[in-house]
């Protein structure tokens, strides 16, 4: 080391030059010296570093110098009350978890102030600068760090999922958690296929979730937590026991699990790709069903979750077909989450049976009674495009949004202060009434 250490600082030049004397003198010498062969390879080793320096993986890592926690050189090392030392991020997520112990000896800390470690500091600085090594940045953006600790905590909460019923629920509470908290738990499930049968295993056994309700609520509430990371969404819907599994919290879970499970089916629809194997499933009707009961927890959530679903053509069909215009109307008549209905409804307005369907339900008026009554303008705009639909697919109502007009002058009022759409789309029907002679009114 002592060798390789005198040539750093040399420039490549100069070591090239050293290299061909020392070459030559081995080559040109039948009794030449092991030093200058060891010069030679110290030499050798010192050019190479010049074109790819030395990183932390060269070196074996001083134990001294690894934070418990991530396993890695420590860049701010700091003095937990209980005088273990830690990296400051990492052992600062700890705190920020709600812990009040020491992760190493389990000691119950007498504070949460962190003392910076300065000896350490300067030992690893000093360690780096002996061998060439930058030291690491600080690490900032901990959510995302996956650490050792976080594996190993991770592994023994899915072994206990396999265990006793209260084992399975101790672990599944503390998964519901940690999926929430914690961004590096959500990644490293996506990192192996073994993690979500164990994760699902209470609920694939005969009785055990279903006789108790806080396990299957806290197992099904821990796969909506994981759907939120991006590199999940795929591997969950294309797993049928997930999608299986939903859809029977959907049906008998406790209101709570039900309203997870649709907020799951939502966080899964964002991939296009998701929304047609969500749809062909069947959970369509069970949201329907869900948003029909009219509990105000589990209402948006599944609204929501229709909403994403129906962005795809083949998914409004079966939607119409489960009885969603019936379900959607009853529930704005009622002014229950209308905005978000209005939009459902916008969506199913390009099929035809749901047009023909909201015109036997009585739309009409309730749409025309909310361009007059609501503040939002994006469900005003929403409604006429709804009833521009309907007044070009059935003549009669074409007459009663005229009588309606007459009355009021809903859509001309519209027509002068809408926003752009709502205004195109009442203009369009206003046009209709004149084309049709046979609806022109008389002063």
């Amino acid at each position: 080391m002592a060798k390789r250490e005198r040539v750093r600082g040399v420039s490549a030049s100069e070591l090239k030059e050293r290299l061909r004397e020392l070459v030559k003198a081995i080559v040109d010498s039948d009794d030449y010296v092991v030093a200058a062969a060891d010069e030679a390879i110290v030499t050798l080793s010192a050019l190479k570093h010049l074109k790819s320096p030395d990183s932390l993986d060269d070196f074996p890592l001083p134990p001294e110098f690894r934070c418990p926690i991530s396993t890695q050189l420590m860049t701010d090392p700091v003095i937990l009350s209980t005088g273990q030392t830690y990296d400051r991020p990492f052992i600062q997520r700890w705190l920020d978890e709600g812990h009040r112990t020491c992760p190493q000896t389990q000691q119950v800390l007498s504070h949460s102030i962190l003392t910076p470690n300065y000896l350490v500091r300067d030992m690893i600085v000093q360690w780096c600068r002996e061998r060439g090594i930058e030291l690491p940045e600080p690490v900032k953006d901990i959510d995302g760090v996956v650490t050792k600790a976080d594996r190993n905590h991770l592994n023994s909460l899915l072994r206990k999922l396999s265990l006793s019923v209260s084992d399975q629920k101790q672990a599944a509470k503390e998964l519901r958690l940690l999926t929430k908290r914690m961004p590096s738990i959500r990644i490293l499930v996506g990192e192996s296929s073994d993690v979500i049968p164990q994760l699902l295993s209470p609920l694939s056994s005969p009785g055990t979730a279903s006789t108790d309700p806080d396990l299957h609520e806290d197992l099904i509430t821990t796969v909506l937590n994981l759907s939120i990371h991006d590199d999940n969404k795929k591997a969950f819907a294309e797993d049928p026991a997930v999608i299986s599994l939903l859809i029977d919290a959907l049906k008998r879970g406790t209101i709570q699990t039900r309203s997870n499970a649709a907020a799951a089916i939502f966080t899964l629809s964002a991939l296009d790709s998701n929304k047609y194997i969500i749809g062909k499933s069947g959970a369509i009707k069970h949201l329907l069903a869900l948003l029909d009961e009219g509990q105000p927890l589990a209402m948006k959530d599944a609204a929501s979750a229709i909403f994403n679903l129906c962005l795809v053509h083949e998914n409004k069909g079966r939607t119409v077909r489960d009885g969603a215009v019936r379900v959607i109307l009853n529930k704005m008549m009622d002014h229950i989450l209308v905005d978000e209905l209005l939009a459902i409804l916008a969506l199913l307005s390009s099929h035809p049976r749901a047009v023909e369907e909201m015109g036997d339900l009585g739309a009409v008026p309730l749409l025309l009674g909310i361009i007059r009554e609501s503040a939002s303008e994006r469900s005003k705009e929403n409604c006429v495009a709804i009833l521009y639909t309907i007044c070009f697919s059935d003549r009669t109502k074409l007459k009663e949004i005229r009588e309606e007009e007459r009355a009021n002058g809903t859509l001309s009022k519209l027509a002068q202060c809408g926003t752009s759409r709502a205004k195109r789309k009442a203009n369009g029907i206003l046009e209709r009434f004149n084309r049709s002679p046979s609806l022109t009114h008389s002063a």
